[in-house]
């Protein structure tokens, strides 16, 4: 269910569902769940099962109830556009969680910062601590290991004939690592891994590293 790993000296905890945990601050990063998205899909027509709006709420409570955080560092695109009934649910969730909630804003996230801080989130651009720097977008800035979503990243598995498999990932290059998105009907960005980066596949149950060349 967990893979751990080391970045820039300090302990990180990869889950399958693509959370990621900080062992030393006892912090829980979470990227691109896209709340309303089905909501807002099925008003347009999309036949989109009744509940798979909760299975993203199942998902956060089983990861926050995995790590049992201090604090909740969603890193960006939280909500999907603007406000319908996932909101309430939303609500109901975070009445239920006992951690501190920070959003780091991405370029989905259009409800007004008031809506967040009515409910005891914090929303911010960036975060920096120690030598790490949290975003939505990917970013590189000198001194600093920057870990972010935005992307949805994933890896093309190829076998034997003409055999291959898309599958979500941890990407990890030199001082950065993109994290997958969280959210159900997030869609994938295929990405082409370079000598030296590493892949970290998500299986239903599994966190498991690749090498970039099956690609």
């Amino acid at each position: 269910m967990t893979l751990e790993t080391r970045l820039d000296n300090q302990l990180f905890t990869m889950h399958a569902s693509g959370a990621l945990f900080w062992n030393e601050k006892k912090i829980l990063f979470i990227s691109d769940v896209h709340l309303g998205k089905v909501v807002h899909f099925r008003k347009n027509g999309f036949p989109i099962p009744n509940n798979a709006a909760q299975e993203n709420f199942d998902k956060l409570m089983q990861v926050v109830t995995f790590f049992n955080p201090k604090r909740i560092v969603f890193l960006g695109d939280l909500f999907h556009s603007t406000q319908n009934s996932e909101w309430n649910l939303f609500v109901d969730w975070c009445q239920s969680c006992p951690s501190e909630i920070t959003l780091i804003a991405g370029n989905h996230d259009v409800i007004p910062d008031f809506n967040f801080h009515e409910i005891g989130i914090e929303v911010i651009s960036s975060l920096k601590i120690d030598t790490f720097l949290f975003t939505h977008h990917p970013t590189t800035t000198n001194g600093f290991f920057n870990c972010s979503g935005h992307i949805h990243p994933g890896i093309i598995l190829r076998g034997l004939g003409k055999n291959s498999l898309k599958l979500p990932c941890f990407f990890q290059q030199k001082s950065q690592l993109i994290l997958p998105a969280f959210g159900t009907f997030t869609g994938l960005g295929i990405i082409k891994p370079k000598e030296g980066d590493q892949i970290f596949v998500l299986t239903q149950d599994e966190v498991i590293q690749v090498n970039s060349t099956f690609s």
